[in-house]
C-alpha cells in the first residue's frame, strides 16, 4: 500500500465544528481530542476533497473524457452503494497538528495528571484546557436587522475558532501500491492533485469568511511536494 500526506495551512481563523457547544461558554465548539488539540475528521475531509474533484470533472466539455474522469473519481473516492469490489481505494486520516508536537505535549499533560492523582492538592502546570485556549479563540457575532442596522434581540452567538497560520497534516492511505509510472495511477494522482489545490475553504462558516486554507500534497516522507509537479495539473487541465 502507498501513502501520501495532505498538508493544510490555515490562512484565516477556522472552525472545525463538532455540532454542539459548551453551556455558558460557546454555542459552537471545535472538534478537539482529550489533550485539547483541534483536528478535522478524515471523513469530513474526504467529502470535501471528493466534492472539489466532482466540481472539476463537471467542467470538462468532452463527454467521453468527462466519463473517464468520473470513473477515476469513483475509483478514488468510491460512490454510494459501493461494495468490497468497487469501494474507494483511498482512506483519509484525521487532519491533526504535527505528530512530534502532539506527542511531546501529551506526555507532559499525562505526567501532570499522574501527579494530580497521587496528590489531590497538586495544581497541574499544564492542562488540556490550556492547550485548547492557546490554539483557539472565541468569536462572537449577532444578526443585524436590515431595516435599522441594529442587532436583533437574543441573536448573539459565539463560536470557537482555530487560529490562523497553524498547519495540519492528514495521512492518505491507498489500498494498493501507487506506481507513478503507470497511466492509470497518473490519472489518480492528477485528480487528487487538482482536487487538493482546489480545496480552499473548509469548516463551519466557510461561506462567511472563515476557513480559508492552502492545501498541498506530499509524499510519505514530506520530502517532495506532489502538488508542485506541473505534469499532473497539465494531465487533467488538457481535458478542460
Amino acid at each position: 500500500m502507498s501513502n501520501y500526506f495532505l498538508k493544510i495551512k490555515l490562512l484565516s481563523d477556522t472552525t472545525f465544528g463538532r455540532g454542539d457547544g459548551v453551556a455558558g461558554l460557546v454555542d459552537q465548539e471545535v472538534e478537539h481530542d482529550r489533550y485539547g488539540f483541534p483536528f478535522l475528521r478524515g471523513r469530513t475531509l474526504k467529502g470535501l476533497l471528493s466534492e472539489e474533484c466532482d466540481n472539476l470533472v463537471a467542467t470538462i466539455s468532452d463527454k467521453n473524457q468527462q466519463k473517464n474522469w468520473c470513473k477515476v473519481a469513483d475509483n478514488l473516492f468510491g460512490k454510494p452503494g459501493s461494495n468490497l469490489a468497487n469501494q474507494a481505494i483511498i482512506r483519509v486520516g484525521d487532519a491533526c497538528l504535527p505528530t512530534d508536537l502532539r506527542t511531546a505535549v501529551a506526555a507532559q499533560i499525562d505526567e501532570e495528571l499522574d501527579k494530580k492523582r497521587r496528590d489531590k492538592r497538586y495544581n497541574p502546570s499544564l492542562t488540556s484546557t490550556d492547550i485548547l485556549q492557546s490554539l483557539t479563540s472565541i468569536r462572537r457575532q449577532a444578526a443585524i436587522d436590515p431595516k435599522n442596522g441594529a442587532s436583533l434581540t437574543r441573536s448573539l452567538r459565539s463560536a470557537r475558532v482555530v487560529l490562523r497560520e497553524l498547519s495540519f497534516e492528514s495521512k492518505l492511505l491507498f489500498a494498493k501500491e501507487i506506481n507513478e509510472e503507470l497511466e492509470e495511477d497518473k490519472d489518480i494522482l492528477a485528480l487528487l492533485v487538482v482536487g487538493t489545490l482546489a480545496l480552499r475553504r473548509l469548516g463551519s462558516g466557510r461561506n462567511r469568511g472563515r476557513g480559508h486554507v492552502q492545501c498541498t500534497l506530499w509524499d510519505k516522507n514530506f520530502s517532495r511536494e506532489i502538488s508542485q509537479d506541473i505534469s499532473y495539473i497539465e494531465r487533467f487541465g488538457r481535458e478542460i
